[in-house]
């Protein structure tokens, strides 16, 4: 019995095999990285001090840029009987510089780009860009490097102008008319779409007048929503038959609203008008140049302005017609001043208006003498009447234009006038070749 409660007893200490123990615990991985956690955490302090030490190392060695230092507000408009607040408004409007995006492709101010990079070309629009100028202002951005989408309805402008960019990677030519909007990603726009000489613009006045104003709205809408800068080819017409001479850019004018000018004279005004007030409510940057009679290759042999008029008429030994008594003055510069002046005014930072033309007086009867010299000393005047609202003088003071575009025309009316000749003498008798081939094989073929 003894035995058997010692048995018993010895079975219920043996483990059960159906028991659950918990295995015994290992030490956890929290416990053995504690130390490490706990130097990582003291010494963090340390580690933010280099941080700064090499931070402030950095920019002391590569200080940044004065633009976007803080700079205390100074009063430039102090002492001129302004309001502080006024004062401050003012400050800003005279601080105000074009983007960031354009200066980036432009390179610098002005457009001068330092010795030994080479100048990013910008995209360019030319609206009227196969017309007289509008066409030698494309042959100088090409050379410059540029990309330039030349729009023109070819209704003055002729593809044969810029047809010698065709096949060029950097030319665009798009037929279209400004009155209807277009879309273009560009940097610059010259808006130089619009019929210029009398016969032109006198043909369809109503067109006229809406390509100066819904043509320029438009063009300023495109310039407003890429960001682009725009130039606007206005016309010394915008002074009328002035009443000062020689005319200034203050000059308001003297012009007839209802003559048979007005679309044109008008049209540029209202032009302007648009420029200026997109430039202060929308901050365009806009650029606003007065062209004064211009002339050079590429002229429309029969467009009615009187250079044109008097070299064909010499060309083709024909009278040399002058209205009125001849003693109207006006001045002629060439095409490839006017070009200069429009690009340095566009690369400027300045908005204008300037005006661009050459301050050498010609009577009619002058400008009628120099081309006899040129062409045909024989050649004869004939006097015929005056046209409606002719201006009787006219004559640019430049003067804005030296001092902030360091610009002044520098071909002479006798130094280009030759260059025109030999264009026009090409053109009207390469014509005349071609006929008179054609007659003498049509006699030929008759006579057989």
């Amino acid at each position: 019995m003894a035995n058997e409660l010692i048995n018993r007893r010895h079975e219920s200490d043996q483990p059960s095999a159906d028991a659950y123990y918990p295995r015994p615990t290992k030490p956890s991985f929290s416990s053995v990285t504690r130390p490490m956690r706990y130097m990582l955490r003291e010494q963090r302090l340390i580690f933010v001090l280099v941080g700064i030490a090499i931070a402030t190392l950095a920019f002391s060695i590569f200080p940044r840029s004065s633009s976007t230092r803080s700079t205390p507000y100074s009063d430039p408009f102090s002492g001129y009987g302004i309001k502080p607040e006024e004062s401050y408004v003012l400050s800003l409007q005279a601080q105000r510089r074009p983007s960031i995006e354009y200066m980036s492709r432009i390179g610098s101010t002005g457009g001068k780009i330092p010795l030994g990079l080479k100048r990013k070309g910008l995209r360019v629009v030319v609206t009227g860009g196969a017309g007289f100028v509008g066409s030698h202002l494309v042959d100088r951005l090409i050379e410059r490097g540029d990309t330039v989408i030349v729009v023109d309805n070819f209704f003055t402008g002729s593809k044969e102008n810029v047809m010698h960019h065709f096949g060029n990677p950097n030319f665009e030519l798009i037929r279209h008319d400004v009155v209807e909007p277009i879309l273009l990603e560009v940097d610059q726009i010259y808006h130089l779409a619009c019929p210029a000489s009398p016969v032109h613009y006198k043909f369809n006045p109503v067109k006229t007048i809406k390509t100066n104003v819904v043509g320029t709205l438009n063009m300023l809408g495109l310039a407003k929503r890429v960001g682009a800068r725009f130039l606007l080819t206005s016309t010394s017409e915008v002074y009328g038959d002035p009443l000062q001479h020689p005319q200034v850019e203050t000059y308001w004018g003297n012009v007839n609203p209802i003559g048979v000018r007005s679309c044109y004279d008008e049209g540029k005004r209202t032009a302007e008008t648009l420029a200026m007030d997109y430039h202060r409510g929308a901050n365009v940057e806009v650029r606003i140049a007065r062209i004064f009679n211009t002339y050079g290759p590429r002229m429309c042999i029969d467009d009615g302005r009187v250079v044109s008029n008097f070299v064909a008429q010499a060309l083709r030994k024909e009278p040399l017609t002058v209205y009125g008594d001849g003693k109207q003055t006006r001045s002629f510069q060439f095409v490839s001043d006017l070009v200069e002046g429009l690009m340095r005014l566009m690369e400027g930072e300045h908005v204008g208006p300037f005006n661009l033309g050459n301050p050498g007086e010609f009577t009619m009867l002058e400008l009628a003498k120099v081309v006899q010299e040129t062409i045909d000393p024989n050649a004869k005047i004939e006097f015929r009447p005056n046209t409606e609202d002719d201006p009787h003088k006219r004559k640019p003071d430049i003067t804005k234009a030296k001092e902030l575009l360091g610009w002044e025309p520098k071909v002479s009316l006798r130094q280009g006038l030759p260059l025109m000749v030999k264009d026009f003498r090409q053109r009207v008798f390469g014509d005349r070749k071609e006929g008179s081939s054609a007659t003498e094989t049509t006699t030929k073929t008759t006579s057989a």
